[in-house]
């Protein structure tokens, strides 16, 4: 029985059953088990910050669980304590931090805040945006704007109001002084990596100032270094009341995020929270070893150069398939003129490139942020043939 036939047979069939079996990595390359090597171009759904095998993780979760892995929250350990201090000190010094083991439930973390935050002022609805993406907990799930994946569950504990994203008229429209938060991404990861009209944060953040509601943003995909700054928000220059974190914060290893910024870094008492794996000492070295290694190795500036090779070399391709490219630094997404992803996906993996058929009409590109330029050019200068493929299938 093939590996395959073996997941099928073990696993509940929410997943399906993934295309390649992956056995092992390194850098930007990954290998499966039957031999066969692909560049990763995708990344873990943007996790994979530094690779794979990077040398400073390999080092850093060793000596950690070989020291001590595990404490609960009913003990303190060093490592944890660093990464918050680290996290506040790249955001500008002022929050309190909550860790997690993931996004959504940093995401999770941020709604209790927010619904805390409501009950304690008088305030009784959220807002978030059409299509929007936060998780697939109960919670996450009521600010997510997906029909397809919430309808099924619902009804849901809060009223969540959706407006289109990227519409800062409808956005004012809908936060009054009943409204307890704004949850938005600072681009859409699951939409299909659609970033909004410039200024369009900024005028989230003036609205939710003005009618008092806390502006959470969610930045599971979009920070570490993905987008060429260490956090999406601050292409902008403004700071939400509530930021989340995930992926690759951990470079690999599960680990979430929740800050909170003033007031709202002190909206939970003792007991309103918690996590036994939250802050787990192995994650927390790995999410300062990919810290470290981001800064010490310059890769903020690498993400934006490379990033824009990445997109000008797409953009630059001719070909009736291809409709554009959208997104910051190494967070991309191949617009297609047709419903042709998961051709192009399956075509770019018969030859040997990893990416995510994310809407039917787009193609997303997360890889290591450690990706080179000439690693970049092999995937450009493969496009045009891989489009070609996935016109025929």
């Amino acid at each position: 029985m093939s590996l395959y036939d073996r997941f099928e047979a073990a696993f509940m069939p929410n997943y399906g059953v993934p295309p390649v079996a992956l056995a092992r990595g390194e850098g930007c390359e990954v290998w499966d088990v039957d031999g066969n090597r692909y560049l990763d171009m995708i990344g873990g759904i943007a996790v994979s910050s530094l690779g794979h095998a990077h040398p400073a993780l390999v080092e850093a979760v060793s000596r950690q669980v070989a020291t001590i892995a595990h404490t609960s929250n009913l003990f303190l350990h060093e490592p944890e304590v660093l990464l918050a201090e680290r996290l506040l000190g790249l955001l500008g010094g002022q929050g309190r931090v909550f860790l997690a083991n993931s996004g959504t439930e940093a995401n999770e973390c941020a709604f209790k805040l927010a619904l805390k935050y409501g009950k304690t002022t008088g305030r009784t609805y959220f807002v978030a945006a059409e299509n929007a993406f936060h998780g697939r907990t109960m919670g996450a799930l009521s600010l997510t704007g997906k029909p397809s994946i919430r309808d099924q569950f619902g009804p849901f504990p809060v009223d969540v109001r959706f407006v289109p994203y990227g519409d800062a008229d409808a956005l004012k429209n809908a936060v009054t002084d009943e409204c307890a938060a704004v949850f938005l991404e600072p681009t859409q990861g699951e939409a299909g990596v659609v970033p909004p009209p410039d200024g369009y944060f900024r005028a989230a953040r003036e609205i939710c100032t003005a009618a008092g509601a806390l502006l959470v943003a969610d930045e599971i995909q979009s920070a570490i270094g993905r987008t060429g700054h260490w956090f999406a928000h601050q292409h902008e220059g403004v700071l939400p009341d509530i930021l989340t974190l995930a992926k690759g914060l951990g470079g690999g290893m599960p680990i979430g995020a929740c800050v909170g910024f003033g007031p709202a870094g002190t909206i939970f008492a003792k007991g309103d929270h918690g996590s036994t794996f939250g802050g787990n000492p192995v994650s927390a070295a790995a999410a300062l070893a990919v810290l470290g290694t981001i800064e010490n190795d310059g890769l903020l500036e690498h993400v934006r150069t490379v990033g824009a090779e990445l997109a000008d070399g797409i953009a630059a391709v001719d070909h009736p398939l291809l409709g554009g490219v959208r997104g910051r630094g190494l967070w991309r997404a191949i617009v297609l003129t047709s419903a042709r992803s998961a051709q192009v996906q399956a075509a770019a993996q018969r030859a040997g490139f990893l990416v995510n058929a994310l809407q039917p009409d787009a193609v997303r590109l997360a890889p290591p942020l450690t990706i080179t330029s000439e690693q970049v050019a092999t995937f450009v200068a493969a496009l045009p043939a891989i489009l070609d493929e996935a016109s025929r299938d």
